[in-house]
């Protein structure tokens, strides 16, 4: 579109992405690359939560989790999330909607163990959202895990990574007056070309 230009410009959302997301790590203070993501239970009854992105692929956003935990189950049952990045310094957010998939092999492994000791052991240790007796019930776990797990513990069979595929993408910058940019990519399925439209803020 002819007035898709600075910001905005460009024919790859993923890269416009990665763009928004380096700015944007030299401003924010903490956490530049959290997202709020949302997911269905059964009932479709809606949750959403703050997790940290750790990859823009060229055809999809990758997080990292425990998949016992009430996202992962919602995923697991849904096969679909939403996520929005936003950034107050920037006065810019991303919102995305897509499918998704486990990433369970070489490429979780390569994150996990990039971690610190302390995150890999505590990954062992958290029963992700269930019940928690006491704080010092999950210390003592975390040590017990430390003695026989030493130090380098492989990644957990019950931890990794989902990759969200989006077929729709939007990009909003904030603008005088309220009268906002806003750019929806949208398309099918992963394999069908991507249509670019300007919304009404």
């Amino acid at each position: 579109m002819s007035d898709r230009s600075g910001i905005f410009a460009g024919n790859d959302p993923f890269s416009i992405a990665r763009t928004w997301l380096a700015a944007a790590e030299e401003k924010e203070i903490n956490d530049p690359n959290a997202i709020a993501l949302s997911t269905v239970d059964e009932d479709g009854m809606p949750n959403a939560r703050m997790v940290l992105l750790k990859e823009i692929e060229n055809n999809a956003f990758v997080f990292y989790t425990n998949y016992d935990s009430t996202k992962a189950h919602e995923i697991e049952h849904c096969g679909k999330a939403a996520f929005v990045l936003h950034w107050k310094t920037l006065r810019r957010q991303i919102r995305v909607r897509g499918t998704v998939t486990r990433e369970d092999g070489n490429q979780a492994d390569a994150y996990y163990n990039s971690r610190s000791l302390k995150s890999r052991l505590g990954a062992w240790a958290s029963k992700q959202s269930k019940p928690l007796e006491s704080r010092g019930a999950l210390v003592a776990k975390v040590a017990k895990i430390t003695a026989t797990k030493g130090l380098s513990p492989e990644r957990p069979p019950f931890w990794g990574g989902y990759r969200i595929v989006p077929t729709e993408i939007e990009f909003w910058a904030d603008g005088d007056y309220r009268l906002h940019d806003r750019f929806q990519w949208r398309r099918d399925t992963a394999t069908h070309e991507w249509a670019v439209l300007r919304l009404n803020p």
